[in-house]
Order: C-alpha cells, then structure tokens, then sequence
C-alpha cells in the first residue's frame, strides 16, 4: 500500500520552507529559502514586494521538487501556514498596490478617525480609551489611508499574508478564521468579520467588501490553479486546506491541546500559549487568538522582540563565535551555548527586562527594554545569559497570568521555535519555570502543525485529537535543577517581579523628553 504525504508550507519572518510530511508527523523532506528582500526605506519600517513572498514561496517548492523522492502523486493536499499580522492591499484586478507592511513596522498613524460618541463614552467609563487608540495608531489601513490617500481609494481588497497567498494559489479571497491576526475588525470571540454595528468598522477605513470569506481551519479553500501549478510544480487541482496562524499551528505542533500544557515558542517573537475552549482574556480587555483547532482559543501573551533579541545580540556582540564557528565548520549556535555555561545561574545578578518594544497594556505604550545590575566583573557572557533568562522571566510572568485568570495550573512546558535548538535555552527554562521542560521531536512544529490540520481536513485522521496523538511526540526533556530554580525564584520574584512597576515612571519621563517611544 502506498503512503500517503501532505505538503505544508510555512512562510516565517525569515524564511518560506516547504515541508513533506507523512501521516505519522515524519519530517521526510524539507527545502528553505530565505526571505532577503525586506525593505526599510525609513527607520522603523519594515516592507517586502508581495510578488517576493510569493516567489521564495515558488522556489521553495521547486527546491523540494529536485531533492525528494516522493512521487507528488503521493501528497494528498496542501496547506499554508504564515507570519501573522502582515497586511496586503489589492486592486480590482488583484494586484498588489504597495508593498506589504510587515508585522514588525513600526509606522504610527496619527489621525485617527472618530468614534460615534458613545462608544467614547464606554471606553472611557471602562479605562479602555487608550488601548482603543493604541489599536487605531497600529492599524496599518490607517496609516496607509492617512499618507496614501490615493492609493486607498484604489484598494479593493484588503488582506493579510495567508489570504494573499491562498489568493495566489486558487483565485480565491478566502483565509482561514484561526489565521486572523492582525488590527483588522475581527470578532475573536466568536470567529468571523465583527458584527455591522461595532466598533472597529469606524476605527478604520476598512470595508466588509474588501476582505475575504473565512473558513475553519482544515476546511477545503480549492485547487491549485493551473497557473500555481505552473510555478510552483504543486500538481494542478490538488486541495488547498485551510491553515492557521504560524503560532497557532506550533502550539498543535508541539501536541498542545489542553490547558495544563503550556507552548513557549522561542522564535522572533516568544509567547506562551495555551488551549481551551473557553473564551479567556490572560490580559483583560485583551483577546485570546482563534485556536487551530476550530471552536478552542489560544490564551496567548507576547515579547514581541522574543528571540530578535538573541539575533540583535549576535550582531552586535557575537563577531568572535560566528568568525570561530566558520573555522571549526560547526554552527554558531552551539559556540554561543558554550559562552552561556561559563556563567552562573542568575548572571551575578545582571537582570534583563526584555521591553524592547512598547506594548497595549502588559507592558504598557512607554516600555522601554532594561538592565540592572551592572558589576565590574559582567561580561558579554554575562549579558547573554541575562537575555535568555530574562525571557523566561517574562514568559513564566505571562503564565502565570493565564493560570490568573484561567483558574487552572499549567503543569508541563512545552518548547518550539528556533530559541528551542539551544541546551542551554530549554534548561534555563526548566530553571525558572521549576517545570520539566519538553522539546518536541522536531523542530518544525509549525509545519506539522499545518499538516494536521490538512490530515484532519482531508479525513485522513478522524479528529484533532488522533492527529496530535498519532504526528506528535516528546524529544527531549529538560528537568529542573532545584538548586538553580531555587536562585531563579528569587531573583524572580524579589527583582525582576518588580522591575516594571518601579521602572514605568522612569519610562514615562524617558517618553516625554525624547519623544520615543513614540506617543
């Protein structure tokens, strides 16, 4: 009997890979290709050429083709899994009518458009005025209708990343409901476009017009065109199933159904999310994100400048590794772990606070990124560790916000992301957490987060819950050193507990008199 493969297509920050699955969550084949058109024409904004996504894409596919040896007769459908928050306006005749602004510009609009005042009156009885104009401020449509008039006019559709490809692959505006992430007006409640009369529809330009018909994940979207066929070697008329958002499907990945079991992802962003199927804001006001699997929620809560932050410290700081990594033919990563472990737990009390950037309420708009506890024997080493630690920190923070709020314990930690690959990143967490610590076993777990919802979508496992179990599964498990979670939790908890309280004046005083963050 011949096996049976589906294809998953993961569009991250950094890079688009395309990924051969089987139907036990087997990685058989994989190729890569890394995202280097990224525009800045100005500081702080961060753009691509929509037709260069889908072309990585393309060649990504076309990679696969020439290394693997399953027959493409074998793949049983394709699914898409992106980058969240990245927004594409279209003409009329679907196509691009600007770069794509990506979810890590940092562009502010600054005319806003008014709200009935009724509305203005409830948000301010409620203390919630200001999160709404931080939502009106990030949203790109603003912005974008704000310094581009005249291309707004012009925008018949407008869509994020997962909707612009899936339009790429059938003709079709149709994304799926676990994909919406974004300033857009979604109801994430309830999973669909908002209801006529809220308030999202007049805190920006968008129309119901403009965005695409939504679907649960694992639903049927359609066929691949003959002319996605054409470029991308995918057999023509193969089932496009509907994805989810990338961290939505590493949580699925990683076999993260129920809420007890917690999914750091240690990627560009680091969150920390968990499943129910109870609607939970971990920060008030603050929504869960739809869940890949249809009718659950993600309580999830973000550092935006996750494991950016390791890059950011590699570039600035790490010459001597990556120079000596090329030397020894190994991979730079592990010569960084190496500088982690000639550093004791707690970094000789060097503490980070990794705000780097501003957030809605947890941290709040004036956030600033901090260090403390500077001493004449800290060293670069030190400062490594100290970024390692301090996102544990703020992740068990987060989790501790969830289990809040949730009423119920999480009791296993779950890793995935590109930040999971490091020893010495998984044990610190293990450390702070004071929780067993558990990679998955493998490293794309959003990938084959997007394969089981194409194997459930496809009837080739009855239910979410025989895909989890039969494509996912524990590598490696990273147990805690009661010695060294005993230093984490007190430096946790007498410090870095608080650090933001105490800090936050200071910050709002840094704001007003430089002007950044911007207000």
């Amino acid at each position: 009997m011949s096996k049976t493969y589906l294809l998953a297509i993961d569009n991250g920050t950094q890079s688009v890979r395309a990924l051969l699955f089987d139907l036990q969550g087997n990685l058989v084949d994989k190729a890569q290709v890394t995202i280097t058109s990224y525009q800045s024409p100005q500081p702080g904004w961060m753009e691509n050429d929509p037709e260069a996504f889908w072309q990585a894409l393309c060649d990504a596919c076309q990679r696969l083709w020439a290394v693997t040896s399953v027959p493409k007769s074998a793949i049983a459908g394709v699914v898409i899994t992106t980058q969240r928050g990245t927004t594409i306006a279209l003409d009329k005749g679907g196509l691009p009518l600007r770069p794509a602004m990506i979810w890590l510009d940092q562009r502010r609009a600054d005319q806003l458009p008014k709200l009935a005042w009724w509305w203005d009156a409830a948000f301010r009885a409620i203390g919630m005025r200001e999160t709404v104009r931080f939502f009106q401020r990030e949203a790109e449509a603003n912005w974008i209708a704000q310094h581009q008039p005249e291309l707004w006019a012009k925008t018949d559709k407008y869509l994020l990343l997962s909707g612009y490809l899936n339009y790429r692959f059938t003709g079709r505006f149709v994304d799926s409901v676990a994909a919406q992430v974004g300033y857009i007006p979604f109801d994430y409640k309830k999973g669909c476009w908002a209801p006529k009369h809220d308030w999202k529809w007049q805190a920006m330009p968008i129309t119901a017009a403009m965005l695409p018909e939504l679907v649960p994940a694992g639903a049927l979207i359609g066929q691949v065109s003959a002319q996605a066929a054409l470029a991308t070697g995918i057999p023509q008329g193969l089932s496009l199933i509907a994805g989810a958002a990338d961290k939505a499907c590493e949580v699925i990945g990683a076999g993260c159904l129920t809420p007890e079991i917690a999914c750091l992802s240690y990627g560009t962003a680091a969150t920390i999310n968990t499943t129910t199927v109870r609607y939970l804001e971990a920060t008030r006001f603050i929504p869960p994100y739809q869940a890949a699997v249809p009718g659950h929620y993600n309580t999830e809560i973000q550092i935006t400048r996750g494991f950016w932050m390791v890059s950011w410290f590699k570039a600035q700081f790490g010459l001597h590794e990556q120079q000596l990594a090329l030397e020894r033919g190994v991979a730079p990563e592990s010569l960084f772990d190496e500088l982690v472990n000639t550093v004791p737990p707690g970094s000789l009390g060097l503490m980070l606070q990794p705000f780097w950037n501003p957030g809605i309420k947890v941290p709040g708009p004036e956030a600033k990124g901090a260090v403390i506890g500077f001493g004449d024997v800290h060293t670069r080493a030190h400062l490594y560790r100290a970024i390692l630690e301090g996102l544990a920190y703020a992740l068990r923070e987060g989790k501790e916000r969830i289990e809040k709020r949730g009423g119920q314990r999480v009791t296993r930690v779950r890793v995935s992301g590109g930040g999971s690959q490091s020893d010495a990143a998984m044990q610190i967490t293990a450390n702070v957490f004071n929780l067993p610590c558990e990679r998955p076993h493998l490293y794309e777990t959003s990938g084959l987060g997007a394969a089981i919802l194409a194997a459930v979508g496809l009837k080739l496992h009855p239910d979410f819950a025989t895909a989890v179990h039969e494509m996912t599964r524990i590598g490696q498990v990273f147990e805690p050193e009661p010695a060294h979670a005993n230093t984490y939790e007190q430096l946790y908890r007498r410090v870095y507990c608080r650090m933001y309280r105490r800090l936050q004046p200071l910050y709002r005083d840094i704001q007003a008199i430089t002007g950044y963050p911007e207000n």
